[in-house]
């Protein structure tokens, strides 16, 4: 296929392909197709076989439905102060006519899969309610499985998702595009905008299309900035390798560069060879490894960026880890928990990058559980890295309100944890 992203090659018969990739579904959810090596059909694209995999281990099965995470006045109280509401004009001018034409819908989510708008006609809408594709529902892969909105944030790309090659079935009639969007000052996901319709949207236009409004999205959001000092800007907090925004371009960097990068952010005061090894490598380290290591960053990145003896950045570069302790020193919680998209580089086992993620992690929970504000909590809670944090579980059963549709599932997911944890007896704190 030309292009990855797109569903359809150039003359592709689209009741075809919809039966082939329905019948791979359908032997992948039996386990009859593994869709590695050589058992990949080559009508499914690569991805969305791989979002099919991280579907299949996050999900029960391809029949479930999306859950609602946020309503009501909780709902109109996120999105309005969403950074995405002030972009919410350029979507509706760009991609309205889509929507109210009658067969298609306009979505915006946020960067943890949440509707915040899905617009259109009315019989449309109806529709979108049988799968709970309204505002507040989690559409990230973890609780909808593939879709085009979800598969963007998780892969950070646009791209566009057909007919069955949705993971639930009951999302397998409609075909979306969808794009992400970032903050243009420092890099940060902060969701992605969607159309979501027939098997029209199949085409190139589509794709271009959402792309487009994205990138509007992106520009208007600049325009919009302060001036700041920082030469540049590192992301690291919930991906394995870093991104560089750096001199008008955007570069991602690989595992040991992201480690070695985020180290020396952590000492402006520069760091020799030797120190940079053990927070690499711990005791286990060679000398010639460090500086090969040190010397390919210096070309990846450029002398401008990186001087030696000791190992220091010539240029001021903000980070997001950073960020969110900057906030946290000031006392805004909310804001730091908005700005935290995971722990920092997962996949690092580096002792010093370990010791910063430990630092960050623990700074954040803290924050969190001082509030007392169940609200911040739930958001915890409801993300991967805190979903079987038994402490928080229990502080925000505590919290809720008596009467909270929400106070027995908590409850519950105490004692669940407490057993899976081995303790003897459920926290009777939690009860209280």
């Amino acid at each position: 296929m030309a292009n990855p992203w797109l569903a359809l090659d150039l003359g592709a018969d689209p009741a075809e392909r919809i039966r082939q990739v329905g019948r791979a579904h359908e032997q992948f959810c039996s386990g009859g197709l593994s869709l590695s090596g050589d058992q990949q059909p080559p009508q499914i694209r690569s991805v969305v076989a791989d979002s099919w995999k991280r579907s299949a281990s996050a999900l029960p099965g391809a029949d479930g439905t999306p859950p609602i995470d946020l309503s009501d006045g909780e709902l109109e109280e996120y999105r309005a102060a969403h950074p995405l509401a002030r972009v919410l004009p350029i979507f509706r001018d760009l991609l309205g006519g889509l929507a109210e034409d009658g067969d298609n819908l306009m979505a915006v989510c946020d960067a943890y899969g949440r509707l915040l708008w899905v617009e259109g006609a009315g019989s449309m809408l109806r529709g979108a309610e049988q799968m709970n594709f309204v505002p507040g529902a989690r559409w990230d892969e973890a609780h909808a499985g593939t879709n085009a909105p979800g598969t963007a944030l998780a892969i950070d790309h646009s791209l566009q998702i057909f007919a069955t090659e949705h993971f639930s079935r009951s999302v397998q009639r409609w075909t979306c595009a969808a794009a992400p969007i970032h903050d243009p000052g420092t890099g940060r996901l902060l969701g992605a905008i969607d159309v979501t319709g027939g098997d029209h949207l199949a085409n190139p236009h589509s794709l271009a299309l959402v792309r487009a409004t994205a990138l509007a999205a992106e520009a208007y959001l600049g325009s919009q900035l302060t001036p700041h000092t920082a030469a540049g800007r590192v992301a690291a907090l919930g991906r394995n390798e870093a991104m560089l925004t750096f001199g008008g371009s955007r570069q991602r960097l690989g595992r040991r560069h992201s480690e070695l990068l985020v180290l020396l952010l952590e000492h402006p005061e520069g760091r020799t060879g030797e120190e940079l090894g053990f927070d690499l490598y711990g005791e286990d380290v060679s000398p010639v490894t460090v500086r090969a290591e040190l010397s390919r960053l210096r070309r990846t990145l450029g002398p401008e960026l990186v001087e030696s003896r000791p190992y220091r950045l010539r240029a001021e570069l903000d980070s997001d880890f950073r960020t969110v302790t900057r906030l946290l020193e000031r006392g805004r919680v909310a804001e730091a928990l908005e700005e935290y998209a995971g722990p920092l580089l997962p996949g690092s086992d580096a002792p010093g990058i370990s010791r910063l993620r430990r630092l960050v992690d623990g700074q954040l929970r803290a924050a969190v559980l001082a509030t007392r504000d169940w609200s911040l909590m739930r958001t915890w809670l409801h993300q991967p890295w805190g979903a079987d944090d038994l402490e928080m579980w229990e502080a925000y059963a505590r919290q809720l309100p008596h009467g909270s549709p929400a106070r027995p599932l908590a409850v519950n997911r105490v004692r669940q944890l407490a057993t899976e944890y081995g303790l003897a007896t459920f926290p009777q704190r939690a009860r209280n």
